[in-house]
């Protein structure tokens, strides 16, 4: 027999302690007098240790109550005399109830004229959703051939339930949905989360996050209530619970768009995500997964590998170069005998431009211009795209990381989204908002639960802006992300095929981001161990366009 523990409590060992020395034949010495020559009296501790029958009586309930404990109806219905009857209403308050912990406490017994002996007890539970709850009732057992029997009825139960009835757990409050942008319920799965059936509490994702706001409050979210077995109606509630109703939480995501990339990803085989933003205003219109469960889409950390080349773009640009100057493009690169290679050892012929190299994802041409490039030119020219700061989205977010350059090969690295550049889908696609935009907005899921949006301590160019733009359009028209090339709207993009692991050949992450020119859209495509870019993530984006329209 088991005593789960309850807090403030005795636990189990003190329990069993208690029980034995309860009923044991144990004498208590007591002083009547204080004079000398006064006499003693030696009293029993309690009546039941006086009559050997009510000491008896009491074990055999216990063996009911630990049974009972156990949740094993049938086992605890074999003390009884209707164990039918027993078994069925013991199976339906355990099944009801689902308690994660259950003490049966019995008090002092009395035996009555008739030969039975009365038996008052306790039952406490830890019920989830519901909290601790804890009822007194008794017990009635009779002698029967020489051993006792749990005379059974239902409100040897719970006092308060007749025949016909059982315990179960009511909600307290109507939990609230959560809303996309239109103020429908939200499908996306990996955004809203779990709820948790038997305690009413969100485990996961939105539903987690706003469990209160959703459910109308902290603290218990059932009440434990007495109902008829037949019809399932609520006849007598049984704990005080305030009844609360919960509060919507809005999302910025559009159903279209979210559609649109569920659909795309649906033939996937890969672990993969899209995540769509607007970008006058950061809204996050859509975040898909697949599969779901994490959320990658948001909260990911990777290697962004060649599509980080907008930020190298950028700070290149800034140095002082320009789309139109020459780029050499040998199949490798070498520093400090680390050697860097293109995708397929791919080259460019002579009078190829910085544009070009851009365009066809060129990485012997960025590790080669790393000199023109400071230690922190990455991290500084990051930290405009938002990047490193401590976003508030409303929702948990991963928002990038791009350290300062310890040593050559590290910077070399870095540049073409490497090294310990880390980024999320969510931070790509904001990338390609904000070459869109001109300028950072950060990205946002709930905007009424944001306290203060993070604002990029710099700002981009107007003409370095002018210039990553048309680089992006080059890569969809003459480049690698040619997936794009026959789509209308004027799509804008950068791929990108991320090594990751220690595998020879290594495994890659497939990238693509990009922006639609004439509309406010900003988008980052992402699979997980999915090969190329180019090849792979392209085609997706290319769906996803497609569904929008």
């Amino acid at each position: 027999m088991t005593y789960p523990h309850f807090p403030g409590g005795p636990g189990p060992h003190d329990q069993r302690r208690s029980r034995r020395r309860r009923y044991g034949s144990v004498a208590a010495l007591l002083l009547l007098g204080g004079a000398a020559g006064a006499g003693y009296h030696f009293l029993l501790a309690d009546r039941g240790a006086r009559d050997p029958q009510v000491a008896a009586a009491t074990a055999r309930f216990e063996r009911f109550a630990g049974a009972w404990e156990d949740g094993a109806a049938r086992k605890a219905a074999a003390y009884t005399d209707s164990p039918d009857a027993a078994r069925s209403l013991l199976t339906s308050v355990m099944t009801n109830l689902a308690p994660s912990a259950t003490e049966i406490t019995p008090g002092e017994g009395e035996k009555e004229r008739d030969g039975e002996v009365r038996l008052p007890f306790t039952v406490a539970m830890e019920v989830p959703g519901a909290g601790p709850v804890r009822w007194n009732t008794q017990a009635r057992l009779r002698q029967t051939a020489g051993r006792w029997t749990v005379e059974f009825t239902t409100p040897t139960v719970h006092p308060k339930m007749k025949s016909g009835q059982t315990l179960a757990l009511k909600s307290r409050a109507t939990r609230a949905k959560v809303l996309d942008r239109n103020g429908d319920p939200l499908e996306a799965a990996s955004l809203v989360g779990t709820v948790d059936e038997a305690t009413g509490k969100g485990t996961s994702g939105l539903e987690a996050r706003y469990d209160a706001r959703l459910s109308g409050g902290k603290g218990p979210k059932k009440s434990l209530v007495i109902v008829d077995r037949e019809s399932g109606r609520a006849v007598l509630s049984l704990t005080a619970v305030k009844p609360a109703k919960g509060r919507p939480v809005r999302t910025t995501v559009d159903p279209r768009v979210q559609r649109a990339a569920a659909e795309a990803l649906s033939g996937v085989r890969k672990k993969a995500a899209i995540v769509a933003v607007d970008p006058r205003n950061g809204h996050i219109l859509a975040a898909a997964n697949k599969p779901g469960g994490l959320n990658r889409a948001l909260a990911g950390r990777y290697p962004p590998g060649s599509t980080f080349k907008v930020v190298t773009a950028a700070a290149l640009l800034r140095s002082g170069m320009r789309p139109s100057d020459p780029a050499d493009c040998p199949k490798y690169a070498r520093v400090d005998g680390q050697r860097f290679e293109n995708q397929d050892l791919f080259t460019l012929p002579d009078g190829a431009t910085f544009q070009d190299a851009f365009a066809r994802s060129c990485n012997t041409f960025f590790v080669d211009s790393r000199d023109k490039l400071s230690a922190t030119s990455l991290r500084d020219t990051a930290r405009a795209f938002g990047i490193g700061g401590s976003w508030d989205a409303g929702v948990t977010t991963y928002d990038g990381s791009v350290p300062a350059d310890t040593s050559d090969n590290d910077k070399a690295a870095a540049a073409i989204g490497q090294a310990r550049v880390q980024a999320s889908p969510l931070v790509m696609a904001s990338i390609a908002a904000t070459v869109k935009n001109g300028s950072f907005e950060q990205p946002v899921l709930v905007p009424d639960a944001v306290k203060k949006k993070y604002r990029a301590p710099e700002k981009l160019e107007a003409e370095v802006v002018g210039d990553l733009r048309k680089m992006m359009r080059a890569t969809v028209t003459a480049g690698s992300g040619h997936a794009l090339k026959d789509l209308p709207g004027e799509p804008h993009a950068k791929t990108g095929t991320a090594e990751f692991g220690t595998a020879d050949p290594p495994h890659t992450h497939a990238w693509m981001i990009g922006y639609q020119g004439g509309s406010d859209l900003a988008w980052a495509v992402f699979l997980e161990d999915g090969g190329s870019g180019g090849a792979d993530a392209g085609p997706v984006a290319a769906r996803f366009l497609k569904n929008i329209d």
